[in-house]
């Protein structure tokens, strides 16, 4: 009741007022309407005759006509008290009448107001407390703030490589991905169940939020540093001769790639399926935008000059982290092809001893797993990455492993899995969702073996959310201009038919200022 009556309006009280002054009012204008007759007849009523002494007698003369007039008179006096009885009777019903309505109106107006304060909230009430969101709407909300502020770092780290900028834009960086970082944590324990209790899981989301919002500040705080950085480099120059280094080494990639799948079969390289066709159309979009960039700066359009450059840029880097990802995995898979008969023979090794104590093992297990990795070896093609990774996994928890090729080769195959869901969700971040990233920074920090099964599970859900998401931009005209790839990467929002704003440095408020 006490929160009720402070929230209550001031305007409110003033329309009581208002209501109960045409009440009374009502009310005195029946009283009035009741009392004027009555002043009226006192008004009009003659001066009454003095009383006890004898009227003068006229002369003798005219005394009939004194008698006659007189009667006369009397006469008149006697019918017109009777009139003015009635008549004042009469005047009373319309003011009785006037006043009760006026109290049923005054009544009927009071309970209805009562009535309503009982049955609902006044709508300034409701201004001035919103309504408190539910438990999925806030999910909801902290899943995209996450979403939002990842890609924001995202952007502004990979528009850092295209500018010499100050220590305070790299310091701002650095700030933006420690929030990000601690709200990835809270939103992976919420996820975790903890904390447990209604409360604190409500205070979790919001800190969540609260985090991804001062991520945010920070790069828009720099925003107009990097920007006079920017300006003062000869940005244009680097960026074309960037795009000519990546169209002359695609050919190179593609080739390499063929001999690798040829090699060890296509499940050796489906991690990087089609990285090189995206790399291309990456590269196609940079070509028009960058002879845009060039044009507009000849021009002296500015704010055109700067949209065509950045928007060149993202795409250029895009297709150097797929061309890089697909040489980084070629790379990956020959180093796991060579680690594995030493791993093999390290693991042996090692079961043998643990068969030799007392100590609890699972040695028969491990058998299995590096018998069927002796057999691949020499039945045909095979996946070294995963063949290493299961020699690995069947010494882990035996208490071996933690020295020698077991330890250097359960390295590799962690970090071969980190770096490819951090070029997926880079490439693909127009799509992939709140839970893949979190998994993918909380394998960052993890031990290297649950790392490992972190970073493929973000790079599984990714790429989920990448195909239910789709592409708006899929027709054969943004194919060919390669426009559906960038808005997919995330380098235009999509939110226009030529594929909208172009993504700067900077925080949610500052990210959409090239247009």
């Amino acid at each position: 009741m006490t929160s009720l009556i402070r929230g209550r309006p001031r305007h409110a009280t003033g329309h009581i007022g208002v209501r109960v002054g045409h009440a009374v009012l009502g009310g005195v204008a029946g009283v009035v309407w009741l009392v004027l007759p009555v002043m009226t007849s006192v008004a009009q009523d003659p001066v009454p005759a003095t009383g006890g002494g004898p009227v003068a007698a006229a002369p003798a003369d005219g005394a009939g006509e004194t008698e006659g007039t007189g009667g006369a008179e009397g006469a008149g006096e006697a019918e017109g008290a009777g009139e003015a009885e009635g008549a004042s009777a009469t005047d009373y019903v319309l003011p009785l009448v006037a006043v009760a309505a006026a109290g049923a109106l005054g009544g009927y107006g009071y309970v209805r107001r009562t009535r309503r304060a009982r049955s609902r909230t006044t709508p300034g009430i409701v201004s001035a407390q919103p309504p408190t969101p539910s438990p999925v709407d806030l999910e909801r909300q902290a899943g995209a703030a996450l979403v939002l502020a990842d890609d924001c770092v995202r952007t502004s780290r990979e528009a850092l490589g295209h500018v010499d900028a100050d220590e305070a834009v790299i310091r701002a960086l650095r700030a933006a991905g420690t929030e990000l970082s601690a709200a990835f944590a809270i939103w992976q324990r919420y996820g975790e169940g903890v904390p447990e209790d209604p409360v604190g899981r409500r205070q979790a989301l919001v800190g969540v939020v609260g985090r991804c919002a001062e991520a945010g500040r920070q790069l828009d705080a720099q925003a107009a540093a990097f920007d006079a950085g920017w300006d003062t480099a000869d940005a244009l120059t680097a960026a074309e001769g960037r795009f000519r280094e990546l169209a002359a080494r695609a050919a190179g990639v593609q080739d390499a790639l063929a001999r690798t799948r040829e090699r060890y079969g296509p499940a050796a390289v489906d991690a990087v399926q089609g990285y090189v066709e995206q790399a291309k159309d990456r590269l196609v979009f940079a070509t028009g935008r960058l002879n845009q960039a060039r044009q507009e700066a000849d021009s002296g359009d500015g704010d055109g000059y700067r949209r065509g450059l950045r928007a060149a840029q993202g795409a250029v880097a895009q297709a150097g982290v797929l061309l890089g990802a697909v040489t980084r995995l070629v790379d990956e898979v020959r180093t796991a092809a060579g680690l594995l008969p030493a791993a093999l023979t390290g693991a042996e090794a090692e079961l043998a001893g643990l068969r030799r104590t007392a100590l609890p093992a699972r040695p028969v297990h491990a058998d299995v797993v590096l018998a069927a990795v002796r057999a691949e070896l020499t039945a045909g093609p095979y996946d070294p990455l995963d063949a290493l990774r299961r020699v690995v996994r069947a010494v882990e928890g035996t208490g071996g492993g933690r020295a020698g090729v077991i330890a250097a080769g359960a390295e590799l195959v962690t970090r071969s899995a980190l770096r490819a869901a951090d070029d997926f969700v880079g490439v693909h971040r127009g799509a992939v969702g709140a839970q893949a990233r979190a998994l993918l920074a909380a394998a960052g920090s993890a031990a290297p073996a649950d790392a490992d099964r972190l970073a493929r599970r973000a790079r599984e859900l990714a790429g989920r959310d990448v195909r239910a998401h789709g592409n708006p931009f899929a027709g054969e005209a943004a194919h060919e201009s390669g426009l559906a790839g960038v808005v997919l990467g995330g380098v235009l929002l999509g939110e226009e038919g030529d594929g909208g704003p172009v993504v700067a440095f900077g925080g949610p408020d500052t990210r959409r200022r090239l247009g």
